[in-house]
C-alpha cells in the first residue's frame, strides 16, 4: 500500500484502464526504483473489486497480464544484476560493497536458490532485489527462470483469484459503501503474512547471534 493514497478507489476509477495495473507488478519487480509500489495489496483488491463486479475486467487475461509481468520484471532484475551489479564489488576496500558479499551470495544461491527465488516473490521489499542479488550471484539463468515462473504464478495468480472468487462468493452480503470496511483489513493481514518469514528469520538470526 502507498501512503496517502486509497488502492480500492485507485483501482475502482481505472475501469478498462485496470488492465495497466500488470505495469505497477513489473516496476515493483524489475525496477529498484518501484519497492514501494503496492504488490499483494493491489493483486489481492482487483481480484476482489473483479469478483463485486466492481471493475469490468476479463479475470483470466488480468491474471496472465499480472503473470507476465513479474515474470519479465524478475527477468529484468536478474539483468540489471547481471550486467552492471558486479561492477560495484570490483573495489576490494570499497566500505559497503564488499566482495566478501558477492562470495557469501553465490554460496547463499548455491544452497537455497531455487527456494529463495520463489518465496521472495512473497515478500516485500526483497521481491525487488532478490532478482538483482540473483543476477550478481551468477546463478545461472535457466534455473532462475524456472523458478521464477514457479514463484510468480503462485504470486500473482494465486492471490489474484484468492480475492476474486472470495468476494464472488460472499459479495453479496457486502454493500457497495462498505467495501473498503471487507478490504482493508483483509489487505492488512496480507501485507503481515507477506512480511512474516523475513521477520521470524531476522528474529532468530538475533537470537542465536546473542547466545
Amino acid at each position: 500500500m502507498i501512503p496517502g493514497i486509497d488502492l480500492t478507489e485507485l483501482i475502482r476509477q481505472a475501469g478498462p484502464l485496470a488492465y495497466l495495473l500488470p505495469l505497477i507488478t513489473f516496476a515493483e519487480t524489475g525496477l529498484m526504483i518501484g519497492f514501494f509500489l503496492p504488490g499483494d495489496s493491489m493483486l489481492f483488491t482487483a481480484g476482489a473489486l473483479a469478483g463485486l463486479g466492481v471493475i469490468d475486467v476479463n479475470i483470466p487475461l488480468l491474471c496472465f497480464l499480472f503473470f507476465l509481468s513479474a515474470i519479465i520484471g524478475n527477468s529484468t532484475g536478474y539483468a540489471i544484476g547481471k550486467r552492471f551489479g558486479r561492477k560495484l564489488f570490483e573495489k576490494e576496500n570499497s566500505k559497503v560493497f564488499k566482495r566478501k558479499y558477492i562470495i557469501q551470495a553465490e554460496m547463499f544461491y548455491e544452497k537455497h536458490g531455487g527456494v529463495a527465488v520463489i518465496l521472495a516473490q512473497f515478500m516485500p521489499i526483497i521481491r525487488t532485489f532478490c532478482p538483482v542479488v540473483t543476477g550478481i550471484s551468477k546463478f545461472e539463468f535457466k534455473k532462475f527462470i524456472a523458478f521464477n515462473i514457479i514463484g510468480a504464478f503462485f504470486w500473482t495468480v494465486g492471490i489474484t483469484l484468492i480475492g476474486y472468487y472470495s468476494f464472488m462468493a460472499f459479495g453479496q452480503f457486502i454493500k457497495p459503501e462498505d467495501i473498503d470496511k471487507y478490504l482493508l483489513p483483509i489487505v492488512i493481514l496480507i501485507v503481515i503474512i507477506s512480511i512474516s518469514p523475513a521477520l521470524v528469520k531476522l528474529i532468530h538470526h538475533k537470537l542465536t547471534k546473542n547466545k
